[in-house]
């Protein structure tokens, strides 16, 4: 049986119309392959196209590898070759004639039974082409299937509804959108700029990559150029696209151009010494001319993604071998030779080896995988075992299903995806230096399925490359204050408590339970835990002003014992002043205690020991100016007499000791001070303190010995004009003053300072503040005129003063100066006795 079945394989442009027919008992697929003309003018070509040349190339190669191998057995398949130009009105006129029945194109009502010749189209190479061509073969679902070189990867043509019989064994443009934005995430670029063509290709790839990279990668700027290269304002567009690259601060380009477009950009770039990071599309990520442009090393670094590439076997020893099959005609190849070698067909010394050096073999693998598509596809609907095809040869071109079709080649699965796509994915390519040209190397991946790029490992070029962002990225412990535009921030610190722990963070996290953060911080830590130390400056420092202060009182107690016969000791009240002092030492003991780690014994005893030993302290102050405000009451005797009975002096200093001893004891025992810790509510420190336990026994304790110091300080004042031969009133008024004014600034001090180890210190400091006060005014000049007064402490001296003082005093008031001495003599020498007995 002798039948003939062709299968048309339409390119993007070529050489005009010629075709290869075989004559066999089988059946023969024609097909028209790709493009050899780069330049037009009135639909004549001006020059030879390698990268097309193999592509066309590659699809005879397997066209008659299949026809050599048991994947149809009896059919043979054929191809014819029509070149476009590429113009949509020359492609439709292929269609037109590769369509043609007895030399028309047939109008049907009903296309269900249309049977043309050509069963199949490989095409076009652009996607303005593919859309006109699809929109006609949608009107018979007649297969056309366009591969890599022919680079129709346009989305709208995923459309099964507008275009139900394309098919494509690449992806979408959809997915280079994606992997466009995987790579500049990876790389951190979020900051680039974007040229597109003004065609349905460059539109579609623009709008897509647009969608995708929404609030992920934003555009500096956006620049559209001419679709056609004979453009009457070409090289104004382009000028001006160099402009807005040079102005931009974007340092990534993304360019979906044709590889026209990109050599007039890249001229420009190299005259005005500009250098980017260049991300090119896949119309001209492999194009091998602009690897090899005049200081293209200039430009910058160059990367892009192409269409998954394979060796084809034999592929190589075919082209060096080059001949049409035996007994067929192949006018492109005889072309070829005439214009790239000046040699005719016959002589057997003629080599194409150009073609091996000028274009990577790999770049036409997809080409056989679509013929190897259609085999398949054809196999299933002629339903061919091992030895024969059984199925009807003269069928309808649309029963070719290849939606269905899913076959292993190479050691490689494929199949369509629903939108009559390939869903493999990319190869992440390079352009690297090579002396003064380019070479393309695969450095990585973007496969599909996993929707990420994968860098090889060999090529780690993430910290050698610059970052093109809008804003510097925020450093762990800090978030992005998002403005307006979505990738334009404001690095914000995180706040205490919170943390970020990675880079460009958009909110901060919450530190767990026990744990803390400072402003700022990138990790939560545990809280350290203080209190006074003894090796810390400020205990130092107390530990030395207690030293200095207990050494002053027990110099004072052993100067006030060797002098205690002396008139200046005598009439100081010898044991008052020493109890004065019992008083103040332990008031200064009790400094120690608010130094090392608080427990509850230590507590306890900080209050109560200081309580105890400064209302002493102060007890004694009262019963001396009690003494003086008693013995210069002369001008009302009854009102002394009476208050003369209330004169017990060591009754009184332990009343109102233990009235102080009665304020500690109840505040012990109902609510004690105990060791508490206290946290400010900021910072990573944590303060082991002594709580109150309640305030109002500290308020009650502090408040017992400010009414003594202020009833010392009224009796004080109100005998201030008593001789100061006979008298204290001066030193205890300044003492009392003292000491209510610091105790009077402690409380708001010590209320601030009231979750930190300051509280302690202040405490402690208004205790030795008012210690001191008391050591300085009582004991210290008293000392200083024992030691170095003594010629002036003497009984006719003072006598002669008192009498002075009396004499003035009695003058003003009108009152006999025998009379008021007497008294005063009277009362003196009752009250304390002979200053003569021993």
């Amino acid at each position: 049986m002798r039948c003939r079945l062709q299968l048309c394989v339409l390119g993007v442009m070529m050489l005009c119309s010629d075709y290869f027919v075989q004559h066999l008992e089988s059946f023969t697929i024609r097909g028209v392959l790709g493009v050899l003309g780069t330049k037009m003018s009135l639909s004549l070509f001006t020059s030879f196209d390698l990268t097309t040349f193999l592509q066309s190339l590659s699809a005879i190669h397997t066209i008659e590898e299949i026809n050599n191998s048991t994947l149809l057995p009896g059919i043979k398949l054929g191809y014819e070759v029509c070149d476009p130009c590429a113009s949509p009105t020359k492609a439709l006129h292929c269609v037109e004639h590769l369509l043609a029945i007895n030399g028309s194109l047939p109008a049907l009502v009903d296309y269900t039974d249309f049977r043309a010749p050509v069963k199949a189209l490989l095409g076009e190479r652009y996607s303005e082409l593919s859309i006109a061509i699809a929109k006609l073969l949608s009107l018979y679902l007649h297969p056309q299937v366009t591969c890599p070189l022919c680079s129709s990867s346009s989305p709208v043509l995923s459309d099964k509804l507008r275009y139900p019989s394309f098919m494509r064994v690449i992806p979408s443009d959809v997915y280079q959108a994606q992997a466009l934005v995987n790579l500049m995430s990876h790389f951190s670029w979020n900051w680039v700029g974007v040229v597109y063509g003004d065609d349905d290709y460059g539109r579609a790839a623009y709008q897509s990559f647009m969608e995708e990279s929404q609030g992920k990668i934003c555009a500096d700027f956006e620049k559209v150029v001419p679709h056609y290269l004979d453009h009457v304002d070409m090289d104004k567009h382009i000028k001006d696209v160099a402009q807005s690259i040079q102005k931009s601060g974007a340092k990534v380009v993304l360019l979906i151009l044709k590889p026209q477009l990109v050599e007039k950009l890249f001229k420009e770039m190299i005259q005005t010494n500009t250098s980017r990071i260049w991300i090119a599309s896949d119309a001209w990520s492999m194009n091998r001319y602009l690897t090899k442009m005049k200081d293209i090393n200039k430009v910058g670094k160059i990367f892009g993604f192409s269409f998954s590439m394979g060796i084809i076997p034999g592929f190589e020893d075919y082209l060096k071998n080059l001949r049409p099959t035996p007994g067929a005609r192949n006018d492109f190849i005889e072309e070829y030779k005439q214009l790239r070698l000046n040699c005719s067909l016959s002589p057997s010394t003629c080599a194409v080896d150009d073609v091996l050096q000028a274009v990577d073999l790999r770049e036409a693998y997809r080409e056989r995988v679509a013929m190897y598509a259609f085999a398949h596809g054809l196999r299933a609907l002629l339903t061919c075992n091992e030895s024969v095809c059984s199925g009807d040869t003269n069928f309808p071109p649309w029963q070719v299903r290849f939606l269905h079709v899913n076959f292993t080649l190479d050691g490689n699965t494929y199949s369509f995806d629903e939108n009559g796509d390939f869903a493999d994915g990319y190869d992440l390519i390079m352009w690297k230096e090579n002396n003064d040209e380019r070479f393309i190397e695969i450095v990585g991946k973007f496969l599909l399925k996993n929707r990420d790029v994968e860098i090889l490992s060999q090529f780690h070029h993430k910290k050698t490359l610059p970052w093109s962002k809008c804003s510097e990225s925020c450093p762990p412990g800090s978030v992005k204050n998002q403005s307006k535009i979505p990738c334009c921030y404001n690095c914000v610190p995180c706040g205490e408590g919170n943390y970020t722990n990675d880079w460009d963070l958009p909110e901060c996290l919450k530190c767990p339970d026990g744990m803390w953060s400072n402003k700022g911080d990138s990790e939560c830590r545990k809280f350290e835990e203080k209190y006074l130390d003894w090796k810390d400056s400020y205990p130092i420092t107390l530990l030395a002003a207690t030293g200095i202060g207990l050494v002053l009182v027990l110099t004072s107690l052993i100067i006030f014992y060797v002098h205690r016969n002396t008139i200046v000791i005598k009439k100081a009240e010898n044991t008052m002043s020493c109890f004065m002092l019992l008083g103040l030492a332990v008031s200064f003991i009790s400094v120690i205690m608010f130094i090392s780690r608080p427990n509850p014994h230590l507590c306890r005893a900080q209050q109560a020991v200081y309580g105890l030993g400064f209302t002493l302290c102060v007890s004694c102050i009262l019963v001396k100016a009690y003494r003086t405000f008693l013995a210069f009451m002369a001008f009302d005797p009854d009102r002394q007499h009476e208050l003369k009975k209330l004169y017990k002096p060591l009754i009184n200093l332990v009343l109102l000791t233990g009235g102080q001893g009665i304020i500690l004891l109840f505040w012990l025992i109902f609510k004690s001070p105990r060791p508490d810790l206290k946290w400010p509510g900021t910072g990573m420190v944590k303060y082991i303190v002594c709580d109150e336990g309640t305030i109002v026994g500290f308020g009650v304790m502090h408040g017992y010995i400010a009414l003594l110091a202020f009833i010392c300080f009224f009796l004080a004042f109100k005998g201030r004009k008593v001789p100061h031969d006979f008298n204290e009133t001066g030193v205890i008024i300044f003492s009392m003053l003292i000491h209510l004014f610091v105790w009077l600034c402690f409380i708001p001090i010590y209320i601030d300072r009231n979750k930190t180890e300051q509280r302690h210190i202040v405490q402690a400091s208004a205790i030795l503040a008012s210690n001191y006060g008391i050591l300085f005014c009582h004991f210290v000049p008293k000392c200083y005129i024992v030691l170095w007064e003594l010629s002036e402490n003497s009984r006719a001296l003072i006598i002669g003063r008192l009498a002075r003082r009396v004499r003035d005093d009695m003058a003003n008031a009108n009152i006999t100066v025998l009379n008021e001495a007497a008294d005063c003599s009277h009362y003196w020498q009752r009250s304390r006795g002979d200053f003569s007995r021993k």
